[in-house]
């Protein structure tokens, strides 16, 4: 029988929701690796609208549930009705979403708070021993609700431009949590935690390795569970 995995959304963009490409792979890889996929977002309103386009905030005013709905093709669920003990684990897709509207990270940085049936999920999943998915951005909401975990969000250093957001390690540590550096294609297992992260667009890198490194945390988590 397959692993029972919940996947939570945070819009559908990559400048104000979930990365589309992210969110994806993770239902691609998880569909191979034989789960039962059901998906959830938060019924807020976003903090903001951006038009992909120009790249430009709009005065627009969008719900992140129903514009996860989008990615979901319709099939998805408010995030307070998730319930831990229904499923063996739970993925995060990343995008600015996460760092926007599922904490305010975008804002606040290291000084966030996170949306507060975002934060229950995670702890809900994590008192149960139930592994936990992150990837791109989304690690940092591991790094604030867990103090003392390890994450990766790629590398500390801007190595040859490839990780214009290395930064983000640094708020990380400053957390009191442990960064570990990995490569595009690699994730990282908190085998203590149970928490796999990847660093996935957090990196320019060509689309397959993204890909592929999304791929890697998928099946750990699936090992885990």
């Amino acid at each position: 029988m397959g692993k029972r995995v919940a996947l939570v959304l945070a819009g559908c963009g990559v400048f104000d929701g979930s990365e589309i490409h992210e969110a994806s792979a993770a239902l691609v890889h998880l569909s191979r690796g034989g789960a039962e996929v059901k998906i959830f977002a938060p019924n807020i309103e976003q903090r903001d609208v951006v038009n992909h386009l120009k790249g430009e905030p709009t005065s627009e005013k969008r719900n992140v549930l129903v514009e996860s709905a989008r990615l979901a093709r319709g099939n998805i669920q408010d995030l307070s009705e998730l319930k831990a003990s229904e499923f063996d684990a739970v993925v995060f897709p990343g995008g600015f979403g996460v760092a926007k509207n599922l904490c305010s990270w975008a804002v606040d940085g290291k000084n966030c708070t996170v949306n507060e049936h975002v934060s229950s999920t995670l702890q809900a999943f994590h008192s149960a021993k139930k592994p936990i998915g992150l990837c791109c951005i989304s690690p940092v909401l591991a790094a604030k609700v867990f103090p003392g975990c390890e994450v990766t969000v790629g590398q500390e250093k801007n190595v040859d431009g490839r990780f214009p957001d290395a930064e983000t390690a640094s708020a990380i540590t400053e957390l009191g949590c442990k960064h570990v550096c990995k490569n595009v294609n690699e994730s990282h297992v908190d085998k203590a935690n149970k928490i796999v992260t990847t660093c996935a667009f957090m990196c320019k890198a060509p689309l397959h390795e993204i890909f592929d490194g999304i791929g890697t945390m998928v099946q750990e988590v699936l090992k885990l569970a």
